[in-house]
């Protein structure tokens, strides 16, 4: 069914001076200045565009103390002060509490936490605080289908009305293209016979266009604590790795989290930094087959490769690192987290 972007009733959009993501794709020149409501991914990725061109003064609205609430905070720390240097005007611990058309601009005021307010003026704004399925017209009021606030809830795509299968954006689970294709592909196959694989989510990569490209699978530290697993999580540096360095283009990190146990099993990966999105299949693949780091440190990486990173960090795990952590401090972590305590392990 596809969504569509989700509307704010006291904000005034009209797709052309205040726009939603929809409508920002018929600009046919820069702004001089814009404002965006919503940190989360959709704002920061047009954050990221806008303010790379270099033609446009960026204004974010974040209601929290950082950008991306559901992302680690070395994550957001990279991201956050790479849209600071390009310019961007992160408006941190605030709430928008009017916004209006004047002179066919746009004219803001912010409150923040400490009470004080402030008055902005902008040539447009973008409203980006996530999207909503479309719902409407698809059954009569009589199909009594289970929905909730995030979605319509299904067993295996299966709905609760037995002959009606949902997948993609319309149900509750991750909205994503290619996770709407999966469902697809997976509810075809129950429809006329019985899958011979289990549909998994856990595996899932995503990736986020940002500066510089983040892409992630599995949980990450944010996730595991909120699920209360405890976990081993290590952490290297892009300057350790040759094709980084090479490339000279050493920011970004690579950060691997398996479970706090002998087996260590696989729980997500997260790199922030270049070719980041093409560094996930091998850990996507192991997540699925809910495997430990021993097949993982199996597999020879081609040098020189950023993925060698990821061998390297599950090097650090089995107590074989290449590298001396007194000799590159700063650059490589390991550390356990029991019941949100974390604690620096050696490696």
């Amino acid at each position: 069914t596809g969504s569509r972007p989700r509307y704010l009733p006291e904000l005034p959009i009209d797709e052309k001076i205040v726009m939603t993501s929809d409508g920002i794709e018929n600009m046919d020149d820069f702004p001089e200045s814009m404002v965006i409501v919503g940190a989360g991914v959709i704002g920061c990725e047009y954050a990221t565009i806008f303010s790379g061109f270099g033609k446009t003064k960026v204004h974010l609205i974040d209601k929290g103390d950082r950008i991306l609430p559901f992302e680690d905070e070395d994550v957001v720390r990279v991201i956050e002060r790479n849209m600071e240097n390009n310019g961007v005007l992160i408006h941190r611990n605030s709430r928008l509490i009017r916004m209006e058309v004047k002179n066919d601009r746009v004219e803001y005021e912010l409150e923040y936490t400490d009470g004080g307010k402030e008055i902005f003026n902008v040539a447009k704004a973008l409203v980006a605080v996530g999207r909503t399925p479309n719902y409407e017209e698809l059954w009569e009021d009589n199909v009594t289908i289970n929905i909730t606030k995030r979605g319509i809830e299904d067993n295996d795509t299966q709905t609760n009305i037995g002959n009606i299968y949902a997948v993609g954006d319309i149900t509750s689970d991750i909205s994503l293209v290619n996770v709407g294709e999966l469902e697809g592909r997976y509810a075809v196959e129950k429809i006329f016979g019985n899958p011979k694989r289990k549909l998994v989510y856990e595996n899932i990569s995503t990736i986020m266009f940002l500066n510089p490209e983040v892409a992630g699978v599995g949980l990450n530290e944010v996730s595991a604590r909120e699920k209360g697993i405890d976990y081993k999580v290590v952490t290297l540096d892009y300057a350790c790795i040759p094709r980084a360095i090479a490339k000279r283009n050493t920011q970004g990190f690579i950060k691997l989290l398996v479970s706090n146990d002998e087996q260590m099993k696989i729980l997500g990966l997260k790199i922030v930094g270049n070719h980041a999105s093409s560094a996930m299949q091998a850990v996507a693949l192991l997540i699925s087959m809910d495997k430990g780091i021993e097949e993982l440190a199996e597999c020879v990486h081609p040098h020189p490769s950023i993925t060698e990173g990821i061998q390297e960090c599950v090097r650090m795990l089995l107590g074989k690192s290449l590298f001396k952590p007194d000799a590159m401090r700063g650059k490589l972590s390991c550390r356990t987290s029991t019941s949100g305590v974390y604690e620096d392990i050696c490696f």
